[in-house]
């Protein structure tokens, strides 16, 4: 699963490293509104991700993390669904009323620099000990993760409009297998236009896209590090949450 990830960068880095016009999104405008770095982002949080408009082309845009039942009543049932949504299960997004229309129509990238776990008893480690993981590339070339995830709208009764995201996730494999049994589906860049494309919209083709092979698994490329307790606050931010502790030497998978 994924339940907190990290995003430090800005506006303008987003713009560039995922190719969008500056046209397509408007800084500081009413529907996209300047997130600031945040290295401790926690459900129903407002965050980026990259989508295709109207004219089928990529901009970046926000959304709250968690997404709302399209038959939510108010305000507080919406927050509710969000609670059980932030993640949408590969295996069965295609098929749950919650995700199912977004799976076809609204699918979009969420950005990162990195994401946490927590340790379950599946493998070596102490339970609950949370981990950081990211691209092995980060380090020198800022490289971000990008999420498989979907989006909606969701009007409520006062007329209020609202984005709303989930990561879609699928089963761990690897080193992740022995923290966790689930992990965010990450997308490489070759995969980024037909992902976005809104012409596409048969389900098992859009589910061929979250395949991978032996010789390109879904773990490659990932470091994973254990880090302090400090991030099973939410009030606390910055990035000594992601600096490493001694528990190990850290793992790169490939």
């Amino acid at each position: 699963m994924c339940g907190r990830f990290a995003l430090s960068k800005l506006h303008a880095q987003l713009l560039e490293e995922f190719a969008i016009a500056d046209s397509q999104s408007t800084p500081g405008s009413a529907t996209l509104p300047l997130l600031p770095a945040d290295w401790n982002i926690t459900p129903t949080r407002t965050i980026y991700l990259i989508r295709n408009n109207s004219e089928n082309q990529r901009e970046l845009a926000t959304a709250s993390w968690g997404m709302i039942a399209g038959w939510s009543k108010d305000r507080e049932s919406a927050l509710r669904s969000q609670s059980q949504a932030i993640n949408a299960r590969s295996e069965s997004v295609s098929e749950k009323p919650t995700f199912r229309s977004a799976f076809r129509n609204r699918r979009c990238l969420i950005p990162a620099d990195g994401y946490y776990e927590w340790a379950t008893e599946l493998g070596p480690y102490a339970p609950k000990q949370p981990f950081y993981i990211c691209s092995d590339e980060w380090e020198q070339k800022k490289r971000s993760l990008a999420f498989a995830g979907i989006w909606d709208r969701w009007v409520s009764p006062t007329g209020e409009i609202v984005d709303s995201a989930s990561i879609i996730t699928r089963p761990a494999v690897g080193f992740l297998a022995m923290v966790h049994s689930r992990m965010p589906t990450f997308l490489p860049v070759d995969r980024w236009d037909h992902w976005l494309d809104r012409g596409t919209q048969d389900p098992d083709e859009i589910s061929a896209m979250m395949v991978f092979d032996e010789k390109s698994p879904p773990d490659r490329g990932l470091l994973v590090t254990p880090v302090s307790s400090k991030v099973n606050s939410i009030r606390n931010n910055g990035p000594e949450l992601i600096a490493p502790i001694e528990l190990g030497e850290p793992q790169t998978l490939f």
